[in-house]
């Protein structure tokens, strides 16, 4: 996701650059790198780090939002990130509910 989120933020509007956009990448860094402590640790610990994982993808999906609504994404390109964050929510969940009966 983040290889493809990147390239594609750069073409959103200069104005919101500071912004949105920047909220919008640092949301999916942090995302990312939640998801490598989490594969560090274990039980208590790793969930925590799942469940930070979880909001940091909740707070992507709001920028991809608001990004389909401002027109910066196209219908076709709001569709195949909505599906890669679909796609890693269901892994993502998957882990939590795992590490969470543990």
């Amino acid at each position: 996701m983040l290889d493809w989120l990147l390239p594609k933020s750069e073409g959103f509007p200069k104005l919101y650059r500071s912004t949105v956009t920047q909220r919008l990448m640092a949301a999916t860094l942090d995302f990312q790198e939640a998801i490598l402590e989490a594969q560090v640790y274990e039980d208590k610990v790793r969930l925590r780090h799942l469940k930070r994982a979880d909001a940091c993808l909740d707070k992507v999906r709001l920028y991809l939002r608001l990004a389909f609504q401002w027109r910066w994404l196209s219908v076709g390109q709001f569709e195949h990130v909505s599906r890669m964050v679909a796609e890693i929510g269901r892994l993502l969940g998957g882990w939590i509910k795992q590490t969470a009966h543990l």
